[in-house]
């Protein structure tokens, strides 16, 4: 891989983001929400095959090879009624003969630094060379530095937060806790579950809920209660912020005996769609209301029509690719609890978004207000080599760098965490670069800001 990959073409731009590139690269990575299974640190048993590692379980991948008429059965994915029988070999074979599509997308360039940075294969993967590369993968994950703690280690990783759903043992987590390994892994207070009334296997989620505080949810007061039990849990067990997913951040907080109502009607599958709207919208302000007391960082990801491919999720079931943006509106959705919550400086609320129309005309312009409010880093169909360059040029000017929070590389697939972060370093840096040779900042700034960038934002927004 190129040593100036990623950076301005003008000679001037270039030689200044290599040199605030080369004073932040070896900083450790801070990775504050994503979705590597902690159960892989807790085992810390050899990877099954390359195939199970980068393909199968990347939706950024299955969705593209998808999109080309390739079947997900093909890909060795097991359907709801039928398990997958298919050899690895032949899936990586079809992977490599389909390569090209990731050519100028950042899976390709993510995919580019596993197979060279941590793999050290010099070519890129062809049609041609698939088995060779399988060959060499598979021999290398054989090996102890590639167990996943050493792969921790080994990327410089100084923490690394897990998505959990509020009815989690989190039992993974008390192992790795109890194997006395010195990597930092911890929970994430993902409530979805228990607070979408309409989702399918709502009412057997809170009853579990009730089994692990030890009481029976019955009433909307036993239910609140038991969401703050699990809060505190989570947090003796390291937990440092909430995860909420919306498809709109509509937020209105309701009088307690409405709440009781609908949330009896839930109970007993009654409650209809504007029921369940309204809940929905009180639980955001509960959820902030809690962090309020509790400290926990409150995020927010709205904006996506989950399992939009009907045919597809009721084959295979979610996260196949097939999850599309919709567009997101904040300043009124989010006036209720920015004015309930967004002065007070013990809060954090950090917005994620799909919708980059929202950036220069409502996040930054809030972000730059309420105290309590910043933006998280370009997200998902967002998180490129443009998305993200698009995002510092369209947020700083209005909230300054100093209220965003830094990077996260929300990813389910552990090898790609160093070739996330290193990308958005050398987009950052690039950045900075061209505000220097612009005259906008100097470079004793432009260095403070790529620290900031780096690691500083990320620590402070989510106190570690």
């Amino acid at each position: 891989m190129h040593s100036h990959r990623i950076f301005d073409p003008d000679k001037n731009v270039r030689l200044i983001a290599d040199k605030l590139y080369e004073s932040i690269r070896e900083l450790p990575l801070i990775c504050p929400h994503g979705h590597v299974d902690p159960q892989l640190f807790a085992r810390n048993i050899p990877f099954e095959n390359p195939t199970d590692l980068l393909i199968r379980p990347d939706h950024y991948i299955l969705r593209l090879l998808y999109s080309r008429g390739i079947r997900l059965a093909e890909l060795g994915i097991a359907s709801k009624d039928a398990a997958a029988d298919v050899d690895p070999a032949r899936v990586w074979q079809i992977f490599a003969d389909n390569y090209f599509l990731f050519h100028g997308t950042p899976t390709g360039v993510w995919l580019s630094y596993v197979f060279s940075e941590i793999f050290n294969i010099p070519e890129p993967l062809n049609q041609h060379n698939a088995m060779v590369f399988y060959d060499h993968l598979n021999a290398e994950l054989r090996k102890p530095e590639f167990l996943p703690r050493a792969l921790y280690n080994r990327f410089n990783i100084e923490v690394l937060t897990t998505t959990d759903a509020a009815t989690d043992s989190l039992s993974a987590h008390t192992a790795i806790r109890s194997s006395k390994w010195n990597g930092k892994v911890i929970p994430c207070f993902r409530p979805d579950q228990i607070i979408k009334t309409y989702t399918p296997g709502w009412g057997n989620a809170v009853q579990r809920l009730g089994e692990m505080v030890g009481w029976k949810i019955n009433s909307y007061q036993s239910y609140i209660k038991a969401i703050e039990e699990r809060r505190k849990y989570f947090k003796r067990m390291g937990a440092v912020s909430t995860d909420h997913d919306v498809m709109i951040p509509y937020t209105a907080r309701l009088q307690e005996s409405v709440a009781e109502k609908i949330f009896q009607r839930a109970l007993h599958s009654k409650a209809n769609e504007n029921d369940t709207a309204a809940f929905e919208a009180h639980m955001l302000m509960e959820m902030a209301r809690m962090s309020v007391d509790d400290g926990l960082v409150m995020q927010i990801h709205p904006g996506i029509y989950r399992n939009h491919n009907n045919m597809l999720y009721k084959e295979f079931g979610p996260d196949m690719g097939g999850d599309i943006p919709v567009q997101v509106e904040f300043t009124r959705n989010l006036h209720n609890l920015l004015n309930a919550y967004g002065n007070d400086q013990s809060f954090q609320l950090v917005v994620f978004t799909l919708d980059e129309s929202t950036y220069t005309r409502e996040l930054a312009p809030m972000a730059g207000h309420y105290p309590a409010l910043k933006l998280g880093p370009a997200w998902w169909f967002n998180d490129s080599i443009e998305g993200m360059t698009r995002y510092r040029k369209m947020v700083t000017e209005s909230s300054s760098i100093y209220n965003t929070a830094g990077f996260n590389d929300d990813t389910r697939a552990l090898l790609s965490i160093p070739a996330r972060h290193d990308l958005c370093r050398r987009i950052d840096c690039n950045w900075l670069a061209q505000q220097v040779a612009r005259h906008i900042i100097d470079m004793d700034a432009a260095q403070h800001m790529a620290y900031e960038l780096t690691n500083g934002l990320v620590k402070k927004t989510y106190n570690l």
